[in-house]
C-alpha cells in the first residue's frame, strides 16, 4: 500500500508540505506517506522525458492514496503543480488512485478552490475523488482542529477506497 503526498509549493519544506503530510497521516495512520516536494524536480517539469520526473509520475500513479497539496496562488493552485499534473495521461494517468485535493490560503475567500479548481483536473486524469477537497488556513491549520475533524469524518471512506493494490508480477 502506498500513500503519497504531492506538494506544489515553490518554497521547499513549506507549511503546505507539513499540512499534506499531516492529512495523509491522519487519513491513513497505518502507513508512512512518501513525500514528493515538486520544487525538488525543478526544470525537469518543463518538458517530457526527465528521468526523475518520469519515476515520480510512476510512483504517484501506482499509489493507492495521494494528497495533492498546493497553496492558493492567484486564486488557484500553483503552476508548479500544474506542470506536474501535465505529465499524466488524460483519463487514465491517475486511474486507481484515490486523490484528495488540499489547498492552503490566508483567508476564507478561496475556500472552495480545492473542489472547484483542483478536483476537476484530478478527475480528468482518471483519479477517484470521492472525498471533498480540504481548504486550510495557512497560519492556523496546526491548531484550529479543521484537519483533525476532516480526517475523523473521512478516514473510514479513505480506508475503504484505498485498499492495497495486488502486487504486479514482473
Amino acid at each position: 500500500m502506498a500513500v503519497t503526498v504531492v506538494v506544489g509549493n515553490p518554497k521547499p519544506a513549506s507549511r503546505t508540505l507539513s499540512a499534506g503530510v499531516a492529512l495523509a497521516a491522519a487519513l491513513r495512520p497505518d502507513i508512512e506517506p512518501a513525500v514528493v516536494d515538486l520544487v525538488d524536480l525543478g526544470p525537469g517539469l518543463l518538458g517530457w522525458g526527465d528521468p526523475a520526473v518520469t519515476e515520480t509520475v510512476r510512483a504517484v500513479a501506482t499509489s493507492e492514496l495521494v494528497v495533492f497539496a498546493s497553496p492558493t496562488f492567484k486564486a488557484t493552485y500553483t503552476g508548479l503543480l500544474k506542470l506536474f499534473l501535465e505529465q499524466f495521461e488524460g483519463g487514465t494517468g491517475l486511474q486507481g488512485v484515490l486523490a484528495v485535493p488540499l489547498m492552503l490560503g490566508a483567508g476564507p475567500a478561496h475556500a472552495l478552490a480545492p473542489d472547484l479548481l483542483l478536483k476537476p483536473v484530478l478527475v480528468e486524469l482518471g483519479a477517484t475523488t470521492a472525498l471533498p477537497g480540504l481548504y486550510l488556513s495557512d497560519r492556523t491549520f496546526g491548531d484550529d482542529g479543521v484537519l483533525t475533524a476532516y480526517a475523523e469524518r473521512w478516514r473510514p471512506v479513505a480506508q475503504a477506497l484505498s485498499p492495497a493494490k495486488p502486487e504486479v508480477e514482473s
